[in-house]
């Protein structure tokens, strides 16, 4: 009974991740208003049926969708973090702040989709109070987990920043999503997303990251 409780779940778990793909896709094509549930169940390859068998509404959807952006954004940053730390490219901070934060951020460029996603989640949150507050709260939530990152870098690097964690991170992540929609609507591909982005995001961490006295002085 166990294994045909946990086989049941993984296939649920399957059939979610792929309705949150294909919306991911619809929503950024079309926008989440024009997005028909027929529309995405179409492109995950399933029924109606195993649409509302795992999410109540397409605003449900949306909502969880945002918050799977976020966390992966995160993730992917953290994860990133500790490989240079454990190959040693985090030694050099903070003498080389903006090589490292380019390091650190060039996997998490958003490519266009990811833009347009985005962007779509924010229109429509402006538009639903409900929505809104469920975005603010993910929000934060990413914003969080950037303090924590950007904390865990000082303490174990002796860094010195010249805001407190949550203010820079709160100022790395607007600059961010700045660069990523300018780059975006200019028809950058994702490489070239992803230098513009991370080159914009280095020069901030030049200006809040204290470089060491220099000993000649």
């Amino acid at each position: 009974m166990t294994d045909t409780v946990a086989v049941t779940s993984r296939r649920r778990e399957a059939t979610r991740q792929k309705l949150l793909d294909a919306a991911a896709q619809v929503f950024a094509e079309v926008g989440l208003d024009a997005a028909s549930v027929e529309a995405i169940c179409e492109r995950a390859g399933f029924t109606r049926g195993a649409f509302y068998s795992n999410f109540e509404t397409k605003d449900d959807l949306f909502l969880e969708l945002a918050g799977r952006v976020a966390r992966e954004r995160v993730a992917a940053v953290r994860e990133r973090v500790a490989e240079l730390d454990r190959a040693g490219g985090l030694d050099e901070a903070p003498s080389n702040a903006f090589g490292i934060v380019q390091q650190v951020l060039d996997i998490s460029a958003d490519d266009r989709l990811g833009v347009l996603l985005m962007s779509e989640i924010r229109i429509h949150a402006l538009r639903s109070p409900q929505l809104a507050a469920a975005y603010l709260a993910q929000e934060d939530e990413m914003l969080e987990g950037v303090a924590h990152i950007i904390d865990d870098i000082g303490r174990a690097k002796t860094m010195r920043f010249r805001l407190p964690a949550l203010a820079a991170a709160r100022l790395m992540l607007t600059v961010w999503e700045g660069a990523s929609v300018r780059s975006a609507m200019a028809g950058l591909d994702h490489a070239e997303m992803s230098l513009r982005t991370n080159e914009e995001l280095a020069r901030v961490a030049e200006l809040i990251i204290e470089h060491p006295a220099d000993p000649a002085r």
